[in-house]
This record gives C-alpha cells, structure tokens and sequence, in this order.
C-alpha cells in the first residue's frame, strides 16, 4: 500500500494541474539532493575535519564523492535496509541538541531582541562589511526590513521546519513501513510540529549568534554558523555529537529525495524498475542532474544563495498541491 502523489494528483485533479506538479517535484527532489549533499558536505570538512571547504580543495569534493556514494546506495536499495536501524539514534541525537540548544539560550543568555524590542532599535556592527566601500559598518534590522519583504523571507527560512512540500512526497513511501493507520498520527502530524519546535530553536539561536556578533567575518551561513552554535552553547563534546546529527539527517533527507525522485518518475513515465540494473540506470541519470546543480552551487560566489533560494520557493510551491 502507499500510492506515490503524483498518482494522487493525477486521481484527484486535472491532466494541466499534475503536469504542473511534476515539474515542481521534479526540480524540488532535485535541489533537495543538491543542498543536503552541499550542507552537510560543507559542515564536515570545516567544522569535523578542520579543512577549508574551499572549491579547489581536493578533500571538499571526496566529502561529497563519500556522501554521492552513499545516496547511490540508498537510492537503489530498500529504505530499511539502510537506515531503518540506525536512524533513531541519529534521531535521538537530533533531539539532544535541539534541547541542550534550548536551554543554552536562557542559559547563557543570548540577547533575543529581535521577539520583543523594536525592529529599528537593534543594530550591530560586528560582522556587517559595507557592500559599497568594503568597510565594517553596523547592520540594522529595520533598516534591511525597510529595503526588503519580511514575509517571503520569513516563509523561505522555515521552509522545510514549518511547512514543506517535501515532506508531502515522502507520506506515501513511509505509510509503507508504518503497521497500522493508528501511526499516522504520531508519524506525521505530531512530528511536523516537533520539526517546527526544532526549526524555531535553531532559528533563536542563529539570531542569538549575530546580535552577540560570535559569527566570523563573512563567513559562510550554511555551515559556519551552526558551527558556532553548537560549540558555544554545548562545548567542545556535545558540539561535536550535535554537528554529527546536522550533518547525518540531512544526509537521510538527501536520500530519501532522490529515492522519491527515481519512484516518482518511474512511476509516472511506466518506467520498469524490477532489477537493480534497471534501478541504477534511471538513478545515473538522476544523479547526473544534481552534480551539475552541485557543481554550480559550489563554484559561483552566489551560487548556494541561489540554489537555497529556489529550493525553498520550489518546497513552498509544492505544499500547496498537497493543500488541495
């Protein structure tokens, strides 16, 4: 049992309307490979193996060749067969960081102005560089609110925590290895809101972060902040064993993904996939795609910025097929 939901689409709405979200679920999985191969990839070189994470590093690219590996094997393979076992300790581990984070915020008292003061009263100068001369100069969030639109961004920085298409692409496969219907409701609904408990936390602590200015000089959003979360707040050990749980679940996002990707496509276009041969060839095509997007993401200065962007506009865009 558990169709995938493009045959949901396709039973529920119009021939124009599925043709739609598959495209949008197309690129979607695809970004989704691309990013939680980028992310954690990053995180793993600089902040575990101290290396640069630099394009021309050799050990950037054996990191995602090591992760490339590993979605190669759970894309062809049953879901079970690799994960199934080890996941809820990396779930656990999840858990762990996201309550030690909670707790450091009041704790060491990260200056969380950004909930209750005014947006044009906090203002900080440790890391905002002047685009035009190049100079340090202070960063004031209402300003920047002034010059931008405060709900789209909101809604593509909780893309994902709060409300996600992908996680739509992935009810059916897991209704799979669910035993009865009675677990849906702690499998999907009560989960969600954990993932967006969890979300919100990591986002306080990001504010904490660069309102106290401990974020370097340019540095990297995607992994050096984490970096400076967990190794402020849960010291040098428990920041270790948290970066091994940011780095491992997106990696099982990644794969559940591409997973996804190849059962939706096979499924849509009748492609036969009965033998392991079979299942590597359409994979090979898949993973074609997403080293380019990879590649492009990793080599233009605007590249993951980019590549973030679309991802979490495509995962919103997607959530409301499921709406219907």
């Amino acid at each position: 049992g558990g169709t995938q939901m493009p045959d949901m689409v396709r039973r529920y709405s119009n021939k124009g309307v599925f043709t739609v979200y598959n495209i949008f679920l197309s690129v979607l999985l695809l970004l989704v490979g691309a990013v939680f191969i980028y992310t954690p990839g990053d995180i793993a070189a600089t902040q575990v193996f101290g290396f640069s994470g630099a394009v021309n590093d050799p050990t950037t690219w054996i990191i995602y060749g090591v992760i490339f590996v590993y979605y190669l094997i759970a894309t062809v393979f049953p879901i079970d067969a690799i994960i199934g076992r080890i996941y809820p300790i990396f779930g656990a581990i999840l858990l762990f960081s996201a309550v030690g984070v909670f707790i450091g915020l009041f704790v060491k008292g990260y200056p969380l102005l950004n909930l209750w003061d005014d947006w044009h009263g906090i203002a900080f100068d440790a890391w905002a560089v002047d685009a035009a001369t190049g100079e340090q100069a202070a960063f004031s969030y209402g300003q920047y609110f002034d010059a931008n639109h405060f709900i789209p961004i909101f809604f593509i920085t909780v893309a994902c925590g709060i409300l996600s298409g992908f996680h739509s692409t992935q009810t059916a496969i897991i209704s799979r290895t669910m035993k009865s219907e009675r677990q849906g409701r702690m499998t999907f609904y009560n989960m969600m809101v954990l993932e967006g408990f969890i979300a919100m936390i990591w986002a306080a602590a990001a504010m904490g972060v660069y309102n106290l200015g401990l974020q370097e000089v340019n540095a990297s959003l995607a992994t050096g902040t984490i970096g400076v979360i967990c190794k402020d707040i849960l010291g040098p050990v428990g920041g270790i064993i948290a970066l091994l749980g940011v780095i491992v679940l997106p990696i099982t996002s990644g794969d559940t993904a591409l997973r996804s990707l190849r059962l939706s496509v096979s499924e849509s276009l009748h492609i036969d996939q009965s033998s392991k041969a079979k299942r590597l060839g359409l994979s090979a095509i898949i993973f074609a795609l997403v080293a380019v997007i990879l590649v492009f993401a990793k080599s233009s200065p605007s590249g993951f910025n980019t590549l973030w962007r679309y991802f979490a506009w495509s995962n919103q865009t997607l959530s409301l097929f499921a709406f219907l």
